[in-house]
């Protein structure tokens, strides 16, 4: 379940997507799988080579995109959410959700 975004953030997230973009969309999440994270970075493209291409680059498996209808993802948890939010500079991303204070 997502928590702490707005319907118009999810939408400029699904209208990039759309338009061939590798987008990014943090919130706070719940899955009982994952006790330990309270947040996900969902990144995604509506072009599965171009983000199976950025997961390679990230050495990320793109073994697990989420192909789901016009909106692939790769879902980031934990410490390396983080770490690549950092190093992409998406700093908005990890202040807002209070990242820093997640690692571990």
């Amino acid at each position: 379940m997502a928590f702490g975004i707005s319907r118009a953030e999810l939408n400029a997230w699904k209208a990039a997507i759309e338009q061939g973009h590798i987008a990014f969309l943090t919130h706070y999440w719940h899955d009982e799988r994952f006790p330990n994270c309270r947040t996900v970075t969902k990144v995604g493209c509506s072009d599965v080579d171009k983000l199976s291409a950025w997961c390679k680059q990230h050495h990320l498996n793109p073994a697990y995109i989420h192909h789901r209808d016009r909106y692939p993802h790769f879902d980031l948890l934990g410490p390396y959410q983080y770490e690549l939010l950092q190093q992409l500079g998406l700093h908005d991303h990890i202040e807002r959700f209070g990242l820093h204070r997640q690692r571990s």
